[in-house]
C-alpha cells in the first residue's frame, strides 16, 4: 500500500491500458465505513475506485488506527497480493459510499501475459509507494507534532488540492480531524490544538467543512527535516 500520504495513489496505468483491463470487472458497493477486506484477509484480486473514498489503513490490537492514505477515484487497492498471492498488507474501508471495479488474481495474470507492459506501469506504482513509505518513516522519526500534521495536510493538497487563487490551495475532500491525526500518527486532541493555531494565524482555514491552505510555504516549512 501507499503511504500516509495520498500523491501519486492515482493509477499509473494509462487510461486505454486501464480501461482493458477492468473492462469485464465486477461491480461492488461499498457504504460509508463499510470495510473493503482487512489486513490478513486472502489476496484475491485488486479494486479500482471508480466514486467515493478510500482509506487504506493498519489497526493496532488497541483498536488504534494508522491510516497510511487516503484514495480517489482512479486510484488502486489491492494491487500487492494480486502480484504475489499472499494475504493483504493492510486494511482498506470507505470513507464515503463507494463504487468500485474488481479483477481476480486470475484474471490480472490473464490480462498481463497478453499484455506484459503493464508490469512496466506496476513498477512505477510501486516505487512511488515505496518512496511514500520512506517519507512516512521519517516524518514518524523525525518531524515534531506540527511537522507531522503540515505533512498530511500537504500530502492531501497534493492529491486532491484546487488552487483557488492567491497561492491558496483548497482540499476537495472532507476530511475530519480524526482522520489527520491517524495520517500523521498522533492524537486527535493535539491535531485540534494544532490546526486552532493556524486558523488563527491564517496558515488554514475550513471552508464549508473542507480545509484550504491559505499559506503552503509557511506549512512546507514545518516538514523540514
Amino acid at each position: 500500500m501507499a503511504g500516509p500520504s495520498p500523491p501519486n495513489l492515482f493509477s499509473v496505468f494509462p487510461e486505454t491500458l486501464s480501461e482493458k483491463l477492468f473492462a469485464h470487472a465486477q461491480h461492488k458497493k461499498l457504504a460509508a465505513d463499510e470495510v473493503l477486506f482487512l489486513a490478513g484477509d486472502p489476496g484475491d484480486g485488486c479494486y479500482r475506485l471508480e466514486q467515493g473514498l478510500l482509506k487504506v489503513s493498519m489497526i493496532a490490537a488497541s483498536g488504534a488506527e494508522r491510516i497510511l492514505a487516503i484514495v480517489g477515484p482512479g486510484g488502486i487497492v489491492g494491487e500487492l497480493s494480486t502480484i504475489d498471492g499472499l494475504p493483504r498488507s493492510a486494511s482498506v474501508a470507505a470513507v464515503r459510499d463507494s463504487e468500485l471495479k474488481f479483477i481476480s488474481r486470475s484474471a490480472f495474470q490473464t490480462f498481463a501475459d497478453a499484455h506484459p507492459e503493464v508490469y512496466k506501469h506496476l513498477v512505477t506504482l510501486l516505487a512511488n509507494r515505496l518512496r511514500d513509505t520512506d517519507g512516512v518513516v521519517a516524518a514518524g522519526s523525525f518531524l515534531p507534532l506540527k511537522g507531522r500534521v503540515a505533512r498530511a495536510l500537504l500530502d492531501l493538497a497534493e492529491a486532491f488540492g484546487q488552487d483557488v487563487g492567491h497561492g491558496r490551495i483548497l482540499i476537495r475532500q472532507k476530511v475530519s480531524q480524526s482522520d489527520v491525526a491517524a495520517m500523521a500518527g498522533i492524537a486527535r486532541e493535539n491535531v485540534s490544538r494544532i490546526l486552532n493555531d493556524w486558523i488563527r494565524d491564517k496558515l488554514v482555514s475550513r471552508l464549508s467543512g473542507y480545509y484550504c491552505l491559505e499559506n503552503k510555504t509557511k506549512l512546507q516549512r514545518e516538514i523540514v527535516l
